[in-house]
């Protein structure tokens, strides 16, 4: 943890250089994304997932989301049947996250997953969290606040809330809001929704009807 004031450094080239490498000596980053805020430790960070929880206050009960850098690295780590395939391919980078069955031979932190043995996906709608992850590998990330308490919308609202909890701030200015990820769930032969959100429950169901004939 740090003392003092959180450092941080301009959503830009440079800056995601820096949030890279304070990820690899498994600090916590917070980062912006196409929605809010979030805050991110990587992968084989050791301890890293219980310390995000202990950041947000958050009970270690509920799976955490993994963001990854396209299509490609999320199938290091899920199992994607075809219905699965069509929605990233439809709504990804977006607002859209895929609960998945693990890839054969894939071991995760119980703590991300709650040991459901399945893991939650999405490809953001935003450039720095796809860099970090292209430069880091898929990031188990929460959004930016204390559990129960408003997302933080920028840098200030951030540090003002999580202090010194975290390391590293990627200030990309003020977060766009809007609703969170719409969450599917392809583990069933029948995909369902377990969350409405960015992307529409009508456009979700498109896909899984089968085309008139």
């Amino acid at each position: 943890m740090n003392a003092g004031r959180v450092r941080r450094v301009v959503d830009d080239d440079a800056g995601r250089a820096v949030a890279i490498e304070v990820l690899k000596a498994g600090g916590i980053v917070a980062l912006p994304t196409d929605t809010v805020y979030g805050i991110a430790v990587a992968l084989d960070a050791p301890d890293g997932i219980r310390r995000l929880f202990a950041a947000k206050s958050r009970p270690p009960d509920r799976s955490i989301a993994l963001l990854v850098a396209d299509r490609a690295q999320a199938e290091t780590l899920g199992a994607f049947g075809l219905v699965a395939g069509e929605l990233a391919d439809a709504h990804w980078p977006g607002g859209l996250t895929l609960v998945l069955p693990r890839a054969e031979g894939v071991r995760l932190p119980a703590e991300l997953t709650a040991d459901a043995g399945t893991i939650g996906l999405r490809v953001p709608d935003h450039p720095a969290p796809r860099a970090l992850a292209a430069g880091v590998g898929p990031l188990p990330t929460t959004s930016a606040n204390r559990s129960g308490e408003p997302e933080a919308r920028d840098a200030d609202a951030i540090e003002a809330m999580l202090g010194a909890a975290i390391d590293l701030i990627l200030d990309g200015g003020p977060a766009p809001g809007g609703p969170a990820s719409t969450v599917v769930d392809c583990t069933s032969p029948r995909p369902r929704v377990l969350r409405v959100g960015a992307v529409p429950v009508e456009a979700i169901e498109a896909l899984l009807e089968p085309p008139d004939v």
